[in-house]
């Protein structure tokens, strides 16, 4: 599947301040939410799942972020507070990917959180195969308790990334990606004998 390995080879990370909508439609949504469902997941725990914020929500959202900033920090700027506020709308689209592990007798934890992980990248894949951009983030608020407890998630639960989506205002440059030789061994290694 030559295009197939194509996409894979040209997939780019774009900021979300560099995005632009129309974000994806309710089908394009629901597509990315099914094929982001199709991972490796040992004893089919679905040990993930997803919030989708779109339109208004996203705004909705941001005050959640902006309120608990502000009661932080009592002396962020009015700037501070409204980028705070704006996290989520960057995007015309964010889902937040969410890891609920529990224990479980044959499967451990770290398998269903790389289970989520897994999720998260195959829904910024999706993206770039539907013609968007997208950027997996982990910021602040993904590890904010507080944060996770307004925007519903259970004490068992966390945050994998907030995945943004949109369409690139500019073509998306590529950056320097590490050397096969410099991240590849070979097992057995081999060994200069003199």
């Amino acid at each position: 599947m030559p295009d197939a390995l194509e996409l894979l080879k040209t997939r780019r990370s774009v900021k979300p301040i560099e995005m632009v909508g129309p974000g994806p439609s309710a089908e394009e949504i629901d597509t990315l939410l099914t094929v982001a469902s199709r991972v490796p997941d040992h004893g089919k725990l679905a040990p993930w799942r997803f919030i989708v914020f779109e339109s208004d929500a996203r705004i909705a959202a941001g005050e959640v972020l902006a309120d608990i900033f502000r009661s932080d920090r009592p002396d962020a700027t009015a700037e501070q507070i409204a980028f705070e506020r704006n996290r989520l709308a960057r995007a015309p689209l964010v889902i937040a990917v969410v890891a609920r592990t529990a224990p479980h007798v044959k499967i451990p934890e770290w398998e269903q959180l790389m289970s989520a992980a897994a999720s998260a990248m195959l829904l910024v894949t999706a993206a770039h195969a539907l013609g968007y951009a997208a950027s997996w983030l982990t910021e602040w608020y993904a590890y904010d308790r507080r944060v996770l407890d307004r925007l519903g998630l259970s004490a068992e639960e966390r945050i994998v990334g907030f995945v943004h989506i949109g369409k690139p205002a500019k073509p998306p440059e590529d950056r320097d990606r590490p050397k096969l030789s410099a991240i590849v061994t070979r097992y057995p290694a081999q060994t200069i004998s003199s």
